[in-house]
């Protein structure tokens, strides 16, 4: 294997705003790194050397990505202020603090993501791809959005309007609304308040009319006297309100956690408001009047240009190749390319290594049809966190629990945002006999293990697929991830101990897998210490990684000792990092980038010098708290060596990448990396397996 690559001190492209909140802290606010990380993902929606549909999608991505931290961090800030919280956070802020930086920042943001959009639209429109306003059109393409409101839109919507037996509505979260405002019946009085839902998700947000794309909601606003016929229509407003999302329960008070979870996502649609995005021509009169309604302050309500909801319009409906990146054609595994030889023979002369989404995940999904169909396969056992909604998985499973093998499949139904789908999922499969557990209390179970037991030759032998990322099929071609299939016997009984453990509560003693919360901390931890040591006997010492997230302080501690030990540390982080790097006397052989591109980074790598026999673990688990404290993972060695070697080339890979790298500095800015050089597009390219 190649060197990994040595310090550097690249040319900055561009610079996001710093996450330093409190210079005189050793670590980075957490709630200014996700923003910088969602300036990170705006910047490819900028970059014109993607194509402006990709760049569409990013802006959208962005907006989406902004929701979600209302719907949770900024929700969980809003709660500590009114739990009268005085603990700060990991940097010194107080949640106040927190909350008025929050404020600051996202303000800008939301006003950049709808600059950025509103170019691309004027971009597309230069290459033929026109977003029209009803006042743009001729008479007959009028007389045509007509004719569509009536038929198509209309139906759909409820007029709720406001008055002494009619209270205020609820407005769902996320939702676009449109304020209209009606003549009083009495000519001097003020006008009548309606709300009308705008329903996105129901029909699309944009409209073909004659060719010609509308959005949904400005044919609504431009019919609104149908809708509302006999009185007169002044005006109508574009609104739309983010609740908080993060509930709790008890669950060592819960007796059924199906239950418990199926009236907590009831709950959550009554959240508080965490924020209300206004257009910048509402009057202030009607803005101080939704904001009394909804009880929020003035100081969470946003007003933009528009469009409001970007992360509704993650994909135009139109068929333009050249607009976007080329088609992705994932590669087929060349010892498991073929039809005629059973995944199980292959499996008992090498193990499998794959790099999703260059790798197919067809092998994961034709790995769990054999063993649901194969008459030697007596029992499959499996974690499923977010597992979208692909029928072959479910398939397989149901099909193996009705053909009568042991299935065992472990749900998290506390997954946020999937837990609708994943009590779909355990429904469906205890009704097809399957054994359902739906998940530990005070956990979640966040492990990517599958384990095939089968009989062979007068025993049995047990096969184990472990992952970074969920089973998932469509997030396998959207995100980066490994999978390694192995029939490795003792990898083989630590699966059996976890699953004993996850059914049984049983007591599991691991041969190989750093499991949370029962040893993965530690165990990254004692690796940490033993590189320092190794350095401090004047030993090559080093320490590379690749995670989401950054955020648990015990790691980063063990960082900073490891790097004043002279720990040579390169880590690649997508996303929130709250370590500093290169600070004198504390972190100055550490370096942190991120990497952003066309394929979301997931896959979790934690490699370790070893004294010059590198120790190489992957699987499910982040360094934050949650992941070490709270949540089941399951972390796997590599055992064997060329494989070792391949993980390490992937990393190498990685740390040369300049196309979609940043570079994080001790002042608490990325700077972007100039060159073309992509990770991804070499993955791509060249199938590393």
């Amino acid at each position: 294997m190649a060197e990994l690559p040595q310090d550097s001190s690249p040319r900055p492209l561009l610079e996001t705003f710093s996450t330093l909140a409190n210079p005189g802290s050793e670590y980075l606010n957490r709630e200014m790194s996700w923003l910088a990380f969602n300036e990170r993902v705006l910047a490819e929606a900028k970059d014109e050397r993607n194509p402006l549909l990709e760049r569409l999608k990013f802006a959208a991505i962005c907006g989406s990505n902004l929701d979600e931290f209302f719907m949770v961090r900024v929700a969980g800030i809003h709660q500590q202020i009114a739990a009268g919280v005085q603990t700060p956070s990991l940097d010194g802020l107080l949640p106040r603090e927190v909350l008025r930086l929050v404020r600051e920042h996202t303000q800008a943001m939301m006003t950049e993501i709808e600059t950025v959009t509103r170019r691309i639209f004027a971009a597309l429109e230069e290459q033929g791809v026109r977003i029209w306003r009803m006042d743009e059109l001729d008479e007959g393409d009028r007389a045509q959005a007509r004719a569509h409101y009536l038929s198509q839109i209309q139906p759909v919507l409820t007029p709720l309007v406001v008055d002494p037996s009619h209270p205020f509505p609820y407005i769902s979260n996320l939702s676009l609304n449109l304020a209209v405002l009606l003549e009083g019946k009495k000519k001097k009085t003020d006008p009548d308040f309606a709300r009308v839902k705008v329903p996105v998700g129901v029909l699309p947000r944009l409209v073909d009319i004659g060719g010609k794309l509308l959005l949904l909601e400005d044919i609504m606003a431009a019919h609104m006297g149908e809708l509302f016929r006999g009185r007169r229509v002044q005006a109508a407003y574009l609104f739309r309100v983010t609740r908080n999302t993060d509930f709790d329960f008890d669950e060592d008070e819960a007796e059924d956690l199906l239950a418990t979870v199926e009236d907590g996502l009831r709950r959550r649609r009554f959240g508080n408001p965490v924020r209300l995005e206004v257009m910048d021509n509402l009057p202030r009169r009607l803005v101080r009047y939704l904001q009394e309604r909804m009880n929020i302050s003035p100081q969470d309500v946003y007003q933009l240009s528009g469009p409001l909801g970007t992360s509704d319009l993650m994909g135009l409906p139109v068929d333009r190749p050249d607009l976007s990146f080329a088609a992705h054609q994932p590669h087929l595994h060349p010892f498991v390319r073929g039809d005629d030889e059973c995944i199980f023979d292959v499996l008992q002369r090498r193990d499998i290594l794959l790099h999703h989404p260059y790798d197919s995940f067809e092998h994961v999904l034709n790995f769990l049809e054999e063993a649901a169909a194969d008459p030697s396969v007596l029992a499959i056992k499996q974690t499923l966190y977010r597992t979208g909604d692909d029928s072959r998985l479910l398939g397989a499973l149901r099909s193996a629990a009705e053909a009568g093998k042991q299935v065992v499949a472990f749900i998290e139904l506390k997954a946020r945002f999937d837990e609708q789908r994943n009590i779909s999922w355990a429904k469906q499969l205890e009704r097809a006999g399957a054994h359902v557990v739906h998940g530990m209390a005070g956990l979640k179970t966040h492990a990517k293990v599958t384990l095939v037991v089968r009989r062979e030759g007068g025993g049995l032998r047990r096969y184990v697929h472990i992952g970074t990322g969920n089973y998932n099929p469509k997030t396998a071609r959207l995100y980066t991830d490994l999978s390694l299939l192995t029939a490795n016997d003792e990898l083989g009984a630590d699966a059996t101990e976890l699953f004993n453990h996850l059914t049984g509560y049983a007591e599991a003693e691991y041969r190989h897998m750093l499991v949370a919360p029962h040893s993965a901390r530690s165990g990254f931890i004692e690796r940490l210490e033993r590189e320092a040591e190794v350095a401090r006997q004047g030993g090559d010492a080093w320490f590379v990684g690749k995670c989401n997230q950054l955020t648990d302080p015990a790691m980063i501690e063990a960082l900073y000792r490891a790097s004043q030990a002279g720990v040579r540390v390169q880590m690649v982080i997508r996303g929130v990092c709250c370590l500093r790097p290169g600070v004198p006397g504390m972190s100055e052989n550490i370096q942190i980038r991120s990497l952003l591109g066309r394929f979301l980074e997931h896959s979790r790598i934690y490699a370790y010098g070893n004294g010059g026999n590198p120790e190489v673990y992957f699987g499910s688990a982040d360094w934050m708290s949650r992941n070490l404290d709270r949540r089941v993972e399951v972390l796997a060695p590599v055992l064997v060596p060329h494989l070792r070697d391949e993980f390490l080339d992937i990393m190498q890979t990685e740390l040369s990448d300049e196309r979609g790298s940043w570079v994080l500095d001790e002042a608490g800015v990325y700077a972007k990396l100039s060159g073309d050089r992509s990770a991804q597009a070499e993955f791509a390219e060249d199938n590393l397996i």
